[in-house]
């Protein structure tokens, strides 16, 4: 069966950047729903589109096709005092800038005597990413799965 808009492509994949270092390797295949549904990076939809069971590649994508640029604007200072005691560098948590119902998840990135400095870019964002992957499944989607966009069951789409 070959890929088209509303099937459900499971797939092996590899996220390196680019100079090769391993960033997330699947255990278990991950299934998406093909067709424009976000629920993959669009290039490498855009390069799965049409192919088969077997098919592998590797998609080379600038970050504007994946986590966005860096904006350093979204780096933020904040009082120690509003965070808990056990804050710790590494903790994720949702915040939006006053008068504002834009939430995004900030990143510790340190933590001084007064002080605790966070990030709202993704990890990721920034980076050069290289996405290998191979094509494990095809099958046609459910009306289910097209009516709410995404695969349902276990191993559901790639966040």
């Amino acid at each position: 069966m070959r890929i088209e808009k509303d099937t459900v492509v499971s797939l092996q994949y590899e996220l390196s950047d680019s100079s090769g270092n391993l960033i997330e390797k699947t255990e278990e295949p991950i299934n998406y729903l093909h067709g424009g549904y976000d629920g993959i990076f669009p290039m490498v939809e855009e390069a799965l589109h049409e192919k088969e069971i077997g098919y592998s590649c590797t998609v080379s994508m600038e970050p504007e096709h994946t986590f966005g640029e860096y904006d350093s604007s979204l780096v933020r200072l904040e009082p120690r005092n509003a965070f808990p005691e056990n804050v710790e560098v590494g903790m994720r948590f949702e915040g939006a800038a006053e008068d504002s119902d834009d939430y995004l998840i900030y990143t510790v990135t340190d933590i001084a005597e007064d002080k605790v400095v966070v990030d709202g870019n993704h990890p990721l964002a920034g980076m050069k990413l290289n996405f290998t992957c191979t094509v494990i499944d095809v099958r046609p989607a459910t009306a289910e799965e097209v009516a709410h966009q995404h695969v349902q069951g276990p191993q559901e789409h790639l966040h």
